[in-house]
Parts: structure tokens; C-alpha cells; sequence
């Protein structure tokens, strides 16, 4: 069956972020010791410790944000033990992921200097859980503040003169477990408290990002809303945060304590994947909808700061470090949220998937033995669609429901797409979810003219290759030639389980 889609490039939809694209790197594994920072010692080329090879690989990407330090690490750090001179920077033990000991060598300063190395901005996670309100005040200060003050004083002795900015700033954690086990309630509390005593300094607005609900959890979200806004009421009545989060991770297996391999897998089992990612969309629609009752006139944000897939570790690694591989199948995940994403542009302002060196769905992997990196088949999805960053998303109407196929008692929908415009240019993305099967796509284009057509394509033989030291570019893109653009009518051949982009001029 041939899909039909139609696109009016003329009709503007709303903005896409560019921090839907965001990046999260916590504290865990090697995501940051041995991914992001190896030391001023090393023999790796670096500036300051930091990784330059990541920092060149991530830059290719226009990655807009980064989160740190966590996660629910963030929610046991304190970020005093991460400034001054690293000698004599106190070690703390990572409770949550492996028991290692932390040595704080990479503290702020470190982290607003990667920051400034990718051209990314920071996405700072306070702690609410083990901390205070002080504490987090005192971090705003530190950062943002110039003139005269305590922590501006502190950072000036600390060798940064100039403030830096800082916008976004979460309130906690995942506050309803690993960041405090609170109630709703409780954590609407302490969301309005430390809110408030996070401060603008100068010309520095924060953007203040309540930890929101685990998975489906509509009932948090209701609670938080009711924080900031009435029933129906257009008008927010509170500024104690601007946007509030929400977390889900794409699973399996049948539990969290068998999650399934990251490579060794059956189509029945890749089929189950692609179910449980596209789930994101109701996850979104039903978010959105509460916060809808509260806030029609979409004033509060929708950030989901943690998404990825999530699977057993990579044999033979540290279990707490959270190491696993990343195939064809983890592209395919990325694509569908990504369209996702472009149809929530009216609510969804940020999104970060976890995380973005070596730890879960990475961007990269670096190999502690031969030192090099290998970009993953998740990181091409990236580069590819990075024409969508601060794109106006198109609407795309089919004129009859699209491939699916039954997998247990759920439906999946096997081609997916979403469309945007920017700057003169047309992109469009497009996978087919099939395992098998190929699909073919005719779009009607109206109201413009598209010229020059050209696409990319990111497949393989089988759903589990990946990239590794020795074989780098198993999984990569390359030009395709299965579209073809005659009088506004765009015609696309998708092979099975591969992702496309289709740009051109307008």
C-alpha cells in the first residue's frame, strides 16, 4: 500500500525547539570520567581535561542544551565540593550508580566550560533531595551574579570573573523516588519554595523546571499545575517554575530487572520496542491535556528531560555504569520520538535522551582500550534531522490510515513522519518501522514550489548491526536515490527498517 500524505509547505505551524534536541550527562559510568572529561594529564587531545574528539563529534550536531549533573545523581551532590583547587576538592561515593568514589575533578567550572567548548546551553539539575534551599540559592548566585556579593566573590577567587548564563535550572530530581520519595503534594511544597528563592541576578532570567511525573503519572502532573494556574484560567497566577518535566524510557523486557539485550534480539522482541517507543505520544497527549485544564493558554512548559531506550548492560560491564550498545533499532526509536516531538511543538520546549556518551542510548562510545570513538546509529538520527532545530513544524494529513500491524495486544503503526521549514528549505523525515516489508510514500506538496530534492538514508542489512573500533560505519548515512519530485508530488521508496530524510529548496 502506498502511503498518501499531504503538505502545505505555505501553512505555518508552531516553532520546533531546538532544545527538543537537548543532550542529559549525568554522573554515572563513563558518561563523564572517560566520556566528556578525561584529565589535563591524558594523552587524549583535550582543553582543560574535557575530550575534544567528543567535543568536535557533538558540535556536528548543534546540541542546543546539556543537563547535568544528573539525574538522581544531582540530588546527592553538592556543588561546593566541585569548585576550587581539584586537589583539594573533597571525594564523595556515587551511591546510586556503582558505588564508586566521585573525586568532584569535574565540578562548575568544568561543566560551564564544556558548555562554552559545544556552543550548548546549560541545563543545571539542583538538589532538592539532600539539599537546601540555601544551597541551590547560593549555586544561582555563584553562577549568574556579578557585582558585589558572596558568591560572586567566591567564583572571582575561583578564577571566572564574569558571570556566566545560566537559564535553565531544574528544581530536583525525579522527586518521587530516587530525588526524595515525596508525595505529589509534598513535592508541589517544596517546588514553590526553592522556586522562590531562586533568583534572577541581573540580566540572567532563569527558566524554572519543576521534576514532573514518571511515565503516565497524570495525577502529579494535575497536582503541579494547580501550583500555577486555575481551571480554564489563560492567565499563570504563579512563577514558582515555567515548565515542569516528565520521564519515560522505552523497555522491553518484562521488568526492570530483565530489560532484554541491546543486541541480541528477535524481531518479535524489535517489534515490542517500537510499540513501547511510540507510546511516548500518549504519554505527551495526556500530559498536554492536563495541563490544558490549567493553563489553555500554554504559558508552562512541557519538558521531557530523560527518554531513551534502556536495556540490560553490555556483558562482562560494571552493572551500576549502565554500558550498552546501540543498533539499528535505537535509531528507529529516536526517529518516532523525533516526529513526536514535532507535533507537540505547541507545548513540548525541551527534550534530553539519556545520555549522551556511553551510558544507555548514547551519541558515542568511547573505547577505553584503543581511545577512539565510534558514533552510534542514535547520533546520525540527530545529525540528520538537525535542520528541525528552530524549524516552523508542517502539518502532515494522510488521506488514509497508514500501515500497521498487530504485536501482542497493541497496534503499531509502521511509517511515521513529520515535516518542517527553515531558512528557504523543506525537510522531511520519514521511517518505516516494518522489519520486512518496504513502503512506499507519494506526498502532495501545496502551496510552494520544492526544487532540487536530495535525501539520505540510514539502514543495514539487519536490525541488531551497530558500530564499533573496528567497524565504525556499519550502521551511517548515506545519499539516497529512491525519491523522486515530479509537479509537487514527492515520491519516497522506504526499504525496511530505515529512516530517510528528504530536504529541498523552497
Amino acid at each position: 500500500m502506498t502511503v498518501e500524505a499531504v503538505i502545505n509547505v505555505d501553512l505555518d505551524g508552531p516553532r520546533i525547539s531546538r532544545h527538543v534536541y537537548g543532550h542529559f550527562a549525568e554522573h554515572l559510568g563513563r558518561c563523564v570520567y572517560g566520556g566528556f572529561y578525561v584529565g589535563e594529564d591524558s594523552g587524549i587531545p583535550n582543553e582543560g581535561g574535557i575530550r575534544l574528539d567528543v567535543v568536535a563529534a557533538l558540535r556536528e550536531l548543534g546540541i542546543p542544551n546539556l543537563r547535568w549533573p544528573g539525574g538522581c545523581f544531582a540530588d546527592e551532590y553538592h556543588w561546593r565540593d566541585g569548585i576550587g583547587p581539584r586537589a583539594a576538592r573533597p571525594t564523595m561515593v556515587n551511591t546510586h550508580w556503582g558505588g564508586v568514589e566521585e573525586n568532584n575533578h569535574f565540578g562548575t567550572h568544568e561543566f560551564m566550560a564544556l558548555c562554552e567548548l559545544l556552543g550548548a546551553e546549560p541545563y543545571i539539575s539542583g538538589n532538592v533531595g539532600s539539599g537546601t534551599v540555601r544551597e541551590m540559592s547560593e549555586w544561582v548566585e555563584y553562577l549568574t551574579r556579578d557585582g558585589d556579593s558572596p558568591m560572586a566573590r567566591l567564583r572571582r577567587a575561583n578564577g571566572r570573573d564574569e558571570p556566566w548564563r545560566v537559564r535553565f535550572w531544574g528544581l530536583g530530581n525525579e522527586a518521587w523516588g530516587c530525588g526524595g520519595a515525596m508525595s505529589a503534594e509534598q513535592y508541589a511544597y517544596e517546588a514553590r519554595r526553592y522556586g522562590t528563592y531562586c533568583r534572577d541576578h541581573g540580566g540572567n532570567r532563569l527558566y524554572k523546571i519543576a521534576a514532573g511525573a514518571n511515565g503516565d503519572d497524570y495525577a502529579w502532573t494535575e497536582t503541579l499545575m494547580k501550583q500555577v494556574g486555575h481551571l480554564g484560567c489563560r492567565r499563570v497566577t504563579s512563577t514558582a517554575f515555567h515548565a515542569l518535566s516528565v520521564h519515560y524510557y522505552t523497555i522491553t523486557g518484562p521488568s526492570w530487572d530483565e530489560k532484554g539485550s541491546a543486541t541480541d534480539f528477535d524481531t518479535e522482541e524489535y517489534y515490542r520496542t517500537m510499540v513501547s517507543a511510540a507510546r511516548v505520544e500518549e504519554l505527551l497527549a495526556g500530559h498536554a491535556a492536563v495541563m490544558d485544564c490549567y493553563d489553555p493558554g500554554r504559558n508552562v512548559g512541557l519538558v521531557l528531560d530523560e527518554w531513551g531506550t534502556w536495556f540490560d548492560v553490555e556483558p562482562g560491564t560494571d552493572p551500576g555504569f549502565l554500558h550498552q550498545q546501540n543498533t539499528l533499532r535505537d535509531a528507529l526509536v529516536a526517529g518516532v520520538h523525533f516526529d513526536v516531538f514535532h507535533r507537540f511543538a505547541d507545548r513540548l520546549v525541551m527534550a534530553n535522551i539519556a545520555q549522551t556518551v556511553n551510558v544507555l542510548q548514547a551519541m558515542i562510545l568511547t573505547d577505553p582500550e584503543t581511545q577512539s570513538l565510534v558514533l552510534t546509529p542514535t547520533y546520525h538520527v540527530f545529525h540528520m534531522n538537525r535542520g528541525h532545530q528552530d524549524a516552523t513544524s508542517l502539518r502532515v494529513d494522510l488521506r488514509r490510515p497508514p500501515p500497521s500491524r498487530p504485536v501482542g495486544d497493541a497496534t503499531l503503526t509502521t511509517v511515521s513522519l513529520s515535516a518542517s521549514r527553515k531558512d528557504g528549505r523543506l525537510l522531511i523525515s520519514l521511517s518505516n518501522l516494518d522489519a520486512d516489508a518496504p513502503a512506499d510514500v507519494e506526498i502532495d506538496l501545496r502551496g510552494g514550489t520544492v526544487r532540487d530534492a536530495a535525501a539520505l538514508i540510514l539502514t543495514s542489512a539487519a536490525l541488531q548491526d551497530h558500530n564499533t573500533p573496528a567497524s565504525p560505519s556499519v550502521v551511517a548515512p548515506r545519499p539516497y536515490d529512491g525519491v523522486s519530485l515530479t509537479g509537487g508530488r514527492l515520491r519516497v521508496h522506504l526499504p525496511p527498517h530505515s529512516f530517510v530524510t528528504v530536504s529541498g529548496a523552497l
